[in-house]
């Protein structure tokens, strides 16, 4: 057994916190509260959780590019859209997403079809699940099931029928992490903290290592070891951990007292605080780097983050914040990010005619567009149009080219749309406006200028 010891604390007031709306009690503890301890966790375990209540938490999925260095983010969707707590999510496969979603009540285990954009409901259980995982070599998820009658435990839920078994009982686990088929690491609830385990599936036995510890536990790749958040001493610690002989390093402090992170494929850690994601390479960087700001998506409070194995998509947890909270027009800083809800396939109706525009999500400082319009069956006229950053700013450019894609410009002329301001649902340029509608619907609005001097604005209405 390996263990190191946390201080202990004996103030008059005690708070016991499980986090993620599993329940949270204060008790006031007087001079007999060292021999009723026991008792009163006990008590605490077997009270119903419906006294408790949840945050209205959702789940979020981006596309994510890293490549040449970039941190890019498009494609924002809300894949839970549902009222109450949604969270803890995880990936099965680059298609599959698995997480803990509020129904009747209760949190049930709801696969999400990225290809398809459907969910589906693994079980229909009494109680509720939390934290599912695909178990490594099984056709099948772990998850953390809570009791209406309090009792929380680790159980195995078949991806085929949702039939569940229970996997370790001796223990009561708050959150995990598989290292391999036959090893878990996990955070277990002892007195008023949670304390670091590895169990030994095969001979079925608990290996405890460290007590005051926080609930983000990850592998991390390419490495024989897991993660984990140390509250031993402030400020906190990101420390690694090799299961098989209990060996620990420290590798970063968190940002204050945040604590959900993930890891990329690169060895790059993730971490969310509030409404910003920040990246922290081990070996490189001298100190945590922010690379994006989430309000423009109107996420805040961030409470988990995960990335595909293929690094392809983002899962993020947070909350909403309330429309009423948002100011319309305030004004974003000139970043291609802040643009990023251009990017996708837009049809519309223009001149008599259909029209297509196509926009890449950011990449290298700039987004690319290909535009047609046609008019009778007939290809009347393409561009090719860029935004990209300069000089602090953003600059839109496009050429124009007939059917047979014929340049209307000279070789080296572009027609340039300099950038005037961003706010939350427009991007205005010199002559030419983006205006979101919805996530499925923008305005654009063009500037014409006449033989006779005049401007007409034309609108296109485009939808995805």
């Amino acid at each position: 057994m390996f263990l190191n010891k946390a201080n202990s604390k004996t103030n008059s007031e005690n708070r016991f916190q499980i986090e993620d709306g599993f329940f949270y009690l204060t008790i006031f503890m007087d001079s007999i509260y060292m021999l009723m301890k026991k008792l009163l966790f006990t008590v605490l375990l077997i009270l119903p959780t419906h006294l408790f209540s949840q945050q209205n938490t959702e789940v979020f999925l981006f596309d994510l590019n890293t490549k040449n260095g970039n941190f890019t983010l498009s494609n924002f969707k809300n894949i839970s859209n549902n009222k109450g707590y949604d969270n803890q999510p995880s990936f099965v496969d680059d298609n599959t997403i698995l997480y803990a979603g509020t129904r009747n009540d209760q949190t049930d285990i709801v696969k999400y079809n990225i290809k398809y954009d459907s969910i589906l409901y693994m079980n229909h259980s009494e109680g509720s699940e939390y934290s599912p995982l695909k178990i490594p070599g099984q056709d099948a998820v772990s998850a953390i099931r809570l009791d209406k009658d309090g009792k929380q435990a680790l159980r195995k839920y078949s991806l085929s029928n949702g039939e569940s078994e229970l996997i370790i009982e001796d223990i009561i686990i708050g959150y995990h992490v598989w290292f391999d088929e036959q090893i878990l690491v996990s955070s277990v609830l002892e007195e008023n903290y949670l304390s670091l385990y590895a169990t030994h599936l095969n001979e079925m036995k608990n290996h405890k290592f460290q007590q005051n510890i926080g609930r983000s536990l990850h592998k991390i790749p390419n490495t024989n070891r897991v993660s984990f958040i140390s509250k031993i001493s402030e400020p906190w610690e990101i420390t690694s951990l090799n299961p098989k002989n209990g060996d620990t390093k420290s590798i970063v402090t968190t940002i204050g007292e945040a604590e959900d992170m993930c890891w990329m494929n690169n060895g790059t850690i993730l971490m969310g605080v509030d409404d910003t994601l920040y990246t922290y390479t081990p070996d490189k960087d001298a100190d945590w780097i922010k690379v994006s700001n989430l309000k423009a998506y109107g996420i805040t409070k961030i409470t988990r983050v995960t990335i595909s194995p293929d690094g392809n998509k983002l899962a993020i947890v947070g909350e909403l914040i309330e429309k009423t909270e948002l100011d319309p027009n305030e004004k974003l800083e000139p970043k291609i990010e802040n643009v990023a809800w251009i990017s996708g396939q837009w049809k519309g109706e223009a001149f008599g005619g259909q029209t297509e525009e196509n926009w890449s999500a950011p990449s290298g400082g700039s987004m690319m567009a290909a535009f047609k319009l046609i008019s009778d069956g007939k290809i009347s006229f393409y561009e090719i149009e860029i935004i990209r950053e300069v000089e602090n700013s953003l600059i839109l450019q496009l050429k124009h080219f007939d059917s047979e894609l014929k340049g209307w410009e000279s070789k080296d002329d572009t027609v340039d749309f300099p950038l005037k301001e961003i706010t939350r649902n427009k991007v205005v340029f010199e002559g030419m406006t983006f205006e979101k509608i919805g996530n499925n619907e923008m305005n654009v609005y063009v500037d014409m200028h006449n033989d006779d001097g005049s401007v007409k604005t034309v609108k296109f209405n485009y939808k995805k």
